[in-house]
């Protein structure tokens, strides 16, 4: 085919133009479709170590708005728009295919970017549009003249590892109206194949989420959570706090071997700092009126947190107790934290400047250096 290659910082990927006909016949579907009149798509068998088509089965199986009835609103849509479609082009944005394969590119001699891309020995895995696509099909069977004139833009990933197949996916897919971010949390707890210090972080955050002597117990917005509790963080936001204290200190987590008996003990620092500051925050705690646990100030907390584990860790025995000493002068600060003005007495020009402040704050009242200060 022909295909214009395209690098963008150490990315190499490509762009074609897929004949519509050509294109059904090279990619995969691991989701059934339905159509209008009771016909379907079968999804193709998914071998049990392709870990990639495995885990997009998984989640649209799971996401709500991949369920039968919602799928099939969405195909028929966008069939109908394909068939009154008329100066407008049908599939005007791209659809995104992956295959592991190293596909051969001969570009043209003139420098333009344009040359020949090899078809791949194995059908493509769709990474975004599986919809579009769905709908394609059942456009072709009732209108096979008309489909066979569109042809369908691509952005085509080659030879990558699984992990940047299955990260391009969720991230694509990260709107509030389709793939919730956490989504790549629990990948990262999941699969094997994920970077290890990502893996490690990820199982600290599960159990953040899970442990029943955990404060944020069932508090975390995972996608799944059982509980109808209200919720104060994202998985995702909490994660990304876990991740940087826990990447702050990979060399030593990598030397003593960062399994999941070394990942419960950096919960149980965790879960005693805020076991220590649910007590000193007191009846703020929780309280909907006030910010000590919404994500602006949990995460700044987490941060005290890893500050606070690089010098006092150890002993476990008697570390709620003091810590919640180290802590105790945020009990006059509450109602600083009150919703009511919060903005104004913590201005900046958004959240990440805001938690900054706040993590900056939080750690002069308890005596405690940032890390990153410390370092500079």
């Amino acid at each position: 085919m022909i295909a214009t290659q395209i690098r963008q910082k150490d990315a190499l990927f490509y762009f074609a133009a897929y004949p519509s006909d050509k294109l059904l016949d090279a990619v995969r579907f691991i989701s059934r479709f339905y159509g209008e009149e009771g016909g379907q798509i079968q999804p193709d068998p998914i071998e049990e170590q392709d870990d990639v088509a495995q885990f997009i089965a998984k989640i649209e199986r799971s996401d709500k708005a991949f369920q039968r009835e919602l799928g099939r609103a969405k195909v028929r849509a966008i069939r109908n728009f394909y068939e009154t479609a008329i100066s407008q082009p049908p599939i005007p944005g791209t659809v995104l295919l992956f295959t592991p394969q190293r596909l051969r590119f001969e570009a043209w001699t003139d420098g333009s970017g344009v040359g020949r891309l090899q078809e791949p020995d194995e059908k493509f895995l769709i990474i975004d549009g599986q919809h579009r696509l769905a709908a394609l099909q059942f456009f072709m069977r009732s209108h096979p003249d008309d489909a066979r004139n569109i042809q369908v833009p691509c952005v085509i990933f080659d030879g990558r590892s699984e992990d940047f197949a299955t990260e391009m996916f969720v991230i694509i897919n990260s709107t509030t109206t389709r793939i919730n971010k956490s989504h790549l949390v629990d990948l990262y707890e999941r699969v094997s194949w994920a970077e290890p210090d990502r893996r490690f972080a990820a199982h600290i955050s599960e159990m953040l989420y899970s442990e029943s002597d955990s404060p944020l117990r069932y508090r975390i917005n995972r996608l799944g959570g059982r509980s109808r509790q209200e919720k104060w963080i994202l998985q995702a936001e909490l994660f990304n706090e876990i991740h940087r204290w826990t990447r702050q200190s990979w060399t030593q987590i990598e030397k003593e071997g960062p399994d999941k008996r070394l990942a419960a003990r950096y919960y149980a620092v965790a879960r005693d700092f805020f076991k220590a500051a649910a007590e000193v925050w007191g009846s703020a705690w929780g309280d909907g009126d006030f910010m000590v646990t919404k994500p602006v100030t949990l995460k700044a907390m987490a941060r005290v947190c890893a500050d606070l584990a690089a010098v006092d860790a150890g002993p476990e025995e008697g570390r709620v107790g003091r810590w919640r000493a180290r802590l105790a002068p945020w009990s006059e600060q509450a109602r600083n934290f009150r919703n009511e003005g919060f903005y104004e007495r913590f201005p900046a020009r958004g959240q990440v400047e805001r938690v900054a402040r706040i993590h900056r704050e939080l750690s002069r009242l308890a005596g405690v250096t940032p890390r990153s200060s410390a370092r500079t």
